[in-house]
């Protein structure tokens, strides 16, 4: 891991505008913050609003310790929702760290020293009869892959960030990504 955090893990969530990738991460960061971690978070999207790249990084301080650089400079994990979000988030990974990949949208082969696991975030949202969950399904994956964060404060965080009418349906995506998690690997 990178110095500069601390110790802490990196994660980014990557693919292309319109996808929940800013609504993903802002989840993750008020669960983080809410189980009293330290937390950077940045974004960057294209000005199209669906379909230019779109990312969010989180960088992870070790326990209450100060995040002493906010950008992400090596993941420990990566979402990747769209093929376009590859060339600008592949190298970043750092030896080791996980890779979960839409396995419709992301052709990327493994190799670079990442485990790749390709995930059907996409076609799950759809058996739960909205597409546009996707992006809460691959955060249920990362969440029951890296331990980062507990499950009852992403629901918490959950119930607080979204519009009521969807907190029903991001719940079931949450928990049908946390079932089809990879084994868990330490950060």
């Amino acid at each position: 891991m990178d110095e500069r955090t601390g110790g802490g893990v990196q994660l980014r969530f990557g693919g292309s505008g319109g996808q929940g990738l800013q609504l993903s991460a802002k989840i993750l960061a008020a669960a983080l913050l809410r189980a009293g971690r330290t937390i950077a978070l940045s974004q960057s999207y294209e000005p199209t609003s669906r379909g230019g790249v779109s990312r969010s990084d989180i960088v992870v301080g070790e326990g209450a310790e100060p995040v002493d650089y906010p950008l992400a400079t090596e993941l420990d994990f990566l979402v990747l929702l769209d093929d376009v979000a590859v060339p600008s988030s592949l190298p970043l990974m750092r030896a080791g760290g996980l890779v979960l990949a839409d396995a419709a949208r992301v052709d990327i082969a493994g190799g670079g020293g990442f485990v790749l696991t390709p995930l059907p975030f996409i076609a799950l949202a759809r058996s739960l009869g909205n597409e546009r969950v996707a992006n809460i399904v691959a955060l249920g994956a990362l969440i029951g892959a890296s331990g980062v964060c507990a499950t009852d404060m992403i629901a918490a965080a959950i119930r607080e960030e979204t519009p009521r009418k969807f907190v029903e349906i991001n719940l079931e995506a949450l928990a049908l990504g946390q079932r089809i998690a990879p084994v868990p690997v330490a950060a």
